[in-house]
């Protein structure tokens, strides 16, 4: 077992940038014309998340373990200042149906850590929205705490009430925490939420594609694609669908 060592994200901004307290960031051209020719990156923030597959993970404060999982995932997700209910539950979402098990036959990257009935340790980490200014990380992007605990405490329940709860497991939110984590592999992945478009009516039509995309997944391939299929059968009786342990081509939740 190995403590967990948190890793900073980091944007790398051409500009130096000024704000003053309670005001806005002040690009530095517009405090000393001529001075900086670069253009400023998008600000957009989005939910962020490190989801390392483990044999074994806990959260110790002080002396006393306040969880432990066996094998599953490790999730340290920092929360934005801009994050919404949609980034909540595409990031559950994810989480729970990332394809980072072996199956039955030991083919990898074939089932989810629902299919497994395998552990979920969440642990809430607002450093994931570091911005460096020089050499100083600074965290105004995240969520300030007071709103930040009652909505991670939303996506753990939507964890638990999509997986089963009693293998959702939880940090404490704002304490200091030592996180230990026998990492699995290694194997480490990084989840940021989309930043899709804010109109109104693109957002609409965002949400009937991906319900239609939900009704065919339940629904099972279609008659054409099976007779398809078939055909590539008798065509080519000897072709194979992929390498052993590729992942596979078809949308996933």
């Amino acid at each position: 077992m190995c403590a967990c060592r948190f890793t900073f994200t980091v944007f790398w901004d051409p500009c130096y940038r000024f704000q003053p307290p309670g005001g806005d960031i002040v690009p530095c051209a517009l405090l000393i014309p001529g001075s900086c020719d670069s253009v400023l990156p998008n600000t957009t923030t989005t939910m962020k998340a490190i989801i390392q597959r483990v044999t074994k993970a806990s959260v110790t404060v002080g002396e006393e373990q306040i969880s432990s999982i066996g094998r599953g995932l490790c999730v340290l997700l920092g929360i934005s200042v801009e994050d919404t209910q949609r980034d909540a539950e595409y990031m559950v979402r994810k989480i729970l149906n990332l394809r980072l098990f072996e199956d039955e036959h030991g083919r990898a990257w074939s089932k989810s850590v629902m299919e497994r009935d395998f552990e979920v340790l969440c642990v809430s980490q607002f450093t994931l929205q570091c911005i460096l200014k020089g050499n100083k990380p600074d965290f105004h992007s995240a969520m300030p705490a007071e709103l930040a605990q009652p909505f991670y405490d939303s996506m753990l329940e939507n964890m638990r009430s999509t997986h089963k709860p009693e293998l959702i497991k939880d940090g404490k939110f704002g304490a200091r925490m030592q996180v230990h984590i026998q990492n699995d592999g290694p194997v480490t992945i990084e989840l940021t939420s989309p930043t899709g478009p804010t109109d109104p009516k693109q957002l609409s039509k965002q949400e009937k594609q991906q319900q239609r995309k939900e009704k065919t997944r339940s629904k099972g391939p279609s008659e054409s694609g099976r007779e398809k299929g078939a055909q590539r059968s008798r065509q080519d009786p000897n072709a194979s669908s992929g390498a052993e342990g590729d992942v596979s081509s078809e949308r996933e939740p």
